[in-house]
């Protein structure tokens, strides 16, 4: 295992993906843009994000089992009824609308740049290692869920 793995709680992630987004923002300003309602279509993204990812610890809470993603050995159950009917990991989807939300309302098309590197790092270093130890315990079960539901949407 990687030192990095389930090292960074997605959260602490967001909000350093997040202060990245407003540094780029504010380092090229001259990539910014402005359209109709841009807070309202921010606002409006980034509200949808905050629900995804509410359905998600709902389903875990409903379902007995830990939101906290670092310790995938606490996991008591397969989840794959509600939200996770569409998404394997609906908290981190969640997030990345938050993150599009953010771009929307900074308003600058630079700070979109941090998007892919906050989808590459959750990829990497937090939901390959957790899928690994979903398959693990919960086999052809997990593989099976893992055939028909996408990993992000």
């Amino acid at each position: 295992m990687n030192k990095l793995e389930l090292k960074v709680p997605p959260v602490v992630l967001l909000l350093i993906i997040a202060l990245m987004m407003w540094g780029t923002a504010e380092l090229f300003m001259s990539f910014s843009f402005s359209f109709f309602a841009p807070t309202f279509v921010a606002l409006l993204i980034a509200f949808s994000g905050v629900m995804f990812a509410l359905l998600g610890v709902y389903q875990f809470r409903k379902q007995g089992t830990t939101v906290d993603p670092r310790i995938p050995e606490k996991s008591a159950s397969l989840v794959t009824s509600g939200v996770y009917q569409f998404s394997r990991n609906p908290m981190y989807v969640g997030m990345l609308l938050m993150l599009v939300g953010w771009g929307i309302y900074l308003g600058n098309i630079a700070s979109f740049i941090m998007l892919p590197v906050f989808i590459l790092y959750m990829n990497r270093f937090q939901i390959m290692p957790e899928e690994m130890f979903m398959a693990e315990k919960f086999g052809l079960a997990y593989q099976q869920y893992q055939k028909s539901v996408r990993r992000w949407l």
